[in-house]
């Protein structure tokens, strides 16, 4: 019946088997029907077997602790004749492939000088290979099983293969493979059936593996939790659970495996009370929990928020993985805990480039990106090397600090160690050579790239935006759209700054409103305050002061912040206040709004006004907040306040500071000396 299934899969899928370019001897072929099955199993790898408790050279072979004595006792097995028996070569080349003192070299070196190999000792190769940090190689070594001919694979030589080309996602090769199966029969077998199921899914072919997997009539609890898993590695969390609670109307007991895929699914689903009720069903079922689930529970309370809970099950762990503290640290950065991460993080025995690059993400995601970049240089001088996650996330930092030389240290880090430049390494480029200063750096990354999405498209169109280039962003959108993409909130925050910079009324009032009508995307406050912002700048202040009123949503004080900016350029005092007013409101004790509004009285010439808000600052004991700035020098950010005098060198750098003040007077009552001023810049 199984047979019959994956017959109607090929018929309805035929890409699935191309013609194979290594084709099965006839051979095979004229032998199927009366290949070893279950009840010819290989021989166990069993040191009570009759022959090696017989025979001295395959006793020494068990106690054998180093290649050097393999070598011995295979030049005895040669010079006495016992290499010629299948089942003592067998057990030659288990040890140079399975053994704790493998070597594969020299089991190829077996396997091309051999005559009588049998099925037992390509897969135990075969085997070795896919356990080896070159797994591919066993697709390889079963071309020259089939070219040799010595032997016929059998149904433990396919669970194998498939198992390589799942984690390769060899689609192609596993198809070829998927048509030997089917010639020799072998799709009858549970274990090869399994694994077929295991490798379409992995293959990303999800609906040709549930198709094999509801028409099979013989399934067990490994293909329940392939096609499960299947499911949430593809984010499809709600089929699932479908197949889920349909394992229990048909009394198919879960496992282990099978709650880890539920879980996981649970924490796509971001769905706290389901994630509660699985751990407890976990408890109720008595399951082991093994440290892949726990794993799991944590990472599923982290994702739905609940980091008390992830602590608990961390910490009652009497066995933890680099996963279960990467998990935690993860947690603890996501929920800006980042003192008890950095204190996690110093706790474990070791540190791979995933952990610290959680840490330095977490970092960043809270904008302390000048710690995040003192991680980074730790990690370098720890000898772990960075991959492209680490970039992006340093990127970032660049991007918040202004960083540019750092910036320009990590675009030749990538071109030095040939990093491939995918979408999110050229977009976090893009972002920060925009950011940094160098929006002709920026262009010119985009322009190279070789595959673009919406957030690189909205980088480099909020880098113009920022850099007042209004028409060249709004071009770059028109592009956008034009090939098809979708433009998502961040990207009309661009649009409508780019028209605000540029003055652009008329576009900026379509482009608000085509984000409902077109795209339907709810603005936000960050949009309101672009188009206050925009109409404000241009004078249609009760426009704006309209909008303001319409909002879904209070407005914040950005919003009024853009309302009052326009006010105090247009002259409109009254409007001023009333922004103003609202400013106060939301923070009483911000001195800035206190400062700006006694300067516009200023420029009112309402003098007696600006003195009572300076006056009613003074009762209120608000004092402006001190403005700070920062400078980047080698690769360094320093950050500099009022008055400060912290840094070593702040003698020369006041001084200097004094000298600029000087050259800026003389250049604003001769403008002549500008040209002056340049050079001694």
């Amino acid at each position: 019946m199984i047979n019959l299934s994956v017959s109607n899969l090929i018929f309805r899928y035929p890409h699935f088997v191309p013609r194979s370019t290594f084709q099965i001897p006839f051979i095979f072929l004229l032998h199927t029907r009366s290949l070893p099955h279950h009840k010819d199993k290989p021989t166990n790898w069993n040191a009570s077997h009759v022959l090696i408790q017989s025979n001295p050279l395959l006793s020494l072979l068990e106690a054998c602790t180093s290649m050097a004595k393999m070598k011995e006792i295979h030049a005895q097995m040669i010079s006495t004749g016992l290499i010629s028996d299948g089942f003592a070569l067998s057990r030659l080349v288990a040890f140079c492939a399975i053994s704790e003192w493998r070597n594969l070299d020299y089991c190829d070196k077996i396997l091309n000088n051999a005559a009588n190999l049998n099925v037992f000792s390509w897969n135990m190769a075969i085997r070795g290979y896919v356990e080896s940090e070159n797994p591919i190689n066993a697709v390889l070594l079963y071309r020259n099983m089939l070219r040799k001919g010595s032997a016929i694979p059998d149904n433990y030589t396919y669970p194998l293969l498939f198992k390589v080309c799942a984690g390769f996602s060899l689609s192609w090769t596993a198809n070829e493979i998927l048509g030997h199966v089917i010639q020799l029969g072998f799709d009858s077998d549970l274990f090869v059936h399994n694994a077929i199921i295991h490798v379409l899914v992995s293959c990303g072919e999800l609906l040709a593996a549930r198709k094999l997997f509801d028409e099979s009539c013989v399934r067990d609890l490994v293909s329940w939790n392939s096609i499960i898993n299947g499911y949430v590695r593809c984010g499809l969390a709600d089929e699932a659970f479908d197949l889920y609670y349909k394992m229990g109307e048909l009394n198919v007991m879960p496992d282990e495996v099978t709650m880890i895929g539920v879980v996981s699914a649970s924490a796509q689903l971001e769905n706290l009370a389901l994630g509660r009720k699985l751990h407890q069903s976990i408890e109720e079922m008595g399951l082991n929990l093994t440290v892949p689930l726990a794993n799991a529970l944590m990472d599923m309370y982290i994702k739905c928020k609940n980091i008390e809970a992830a602590k608990i099950l961390f910490e009652n762990m009497t066995k933890k993985t680099v996963v279960s503290w990467t998990t935690m640290v993860i947690g603890y950065a996501k929920f800006g805990l980042l003192e008890s991460a950095v204190r996690l993080f110093n706790e474990m025995p070791e540190k791979d480039v995933v952990l610290w690059n959680a840490l330095i993400g977490g970092f960043v995601q809270a904008k302390r990106s000048k710690e995040a970049l003192a991680l980074f240089h730790e990690m370098q001088a720890s000898s772990v090397a960075p991959d492209k996650i680490t970039v992006v996330n340093c990127l970032s930092a660049c991007s918040q600090l202004g960083a540019l030389d750092v910036g320009i240290w990590m675009h030749h880090y990538v071109d030095k160690h040939n990093l491939t430049m995918n979408v999110a390494l050229g977009t976090a480029l893009v972002d920060m050579y925009a950011k940094c200063g160098n929006i002709k750096k920026a262009i010119q990354v985009f322009e190279e790239m070789p595959g673009r999405n919406s957030l690189t498209w909205t980088a480099i169109i909020c880098g113009l935006a920022l850099h007042g280039q209004p028409h060249a962003a709004i071009s770059y959108f028109s592009e956008m759209i034009s090939i098809g993409l979708v433009p998502d909130e961040i990207t009309f925050i661009g649009v409508l700054s780019a028209c605000c910079h540029g003055g652009l009324v008329d576009q900026g009032r379509d482009y608000f409103y085509q984000m409902t009508s077109k795209y339907g995307i709810s603005p936000k406050l960050k949009h309101y305050s672009c188009l206050v912002d925009l109409l404000g700048r241009a004078g249609f202040l009760e426009e704006a002061e309209e909008l303001i009123r319409s909002m879904p949503f209070e407005p914040d004080a950005v919003v009024w912040g853009a309302l009052f900016f326009g006010s105090r350029i247009h002259g409109n005092v009254h409007m001023g206040e009333r922004a103003a007013s609202k400013l106060l409101e939301l923070d009483p004790h911000d001195g800035g709004i206190y400062v700006l509004l006694a300067n516009m009285y200023g420029d009112a010439n309402m003098w007696e006004q600006a003195r009572k808000v300076r006056k009613m600052m003074e009762e209120r004991g608000v004092e402006k907040t001190p403005g700070c700035s920062s400078i980047e020098m080698n690769g360094l950010v320093y950050d500099f306040i009022i008055r400060d005098k912290s840094h070593p060198q702040s003698e020369k750098i006041y001084e200097c500071l004094t000298r600029l003040t000087r050259q800026i007077e003389v250049i604003e009552v001769d403008p002549s000396l500008f040209k002056e001023f340049s050079s001694w810049c």
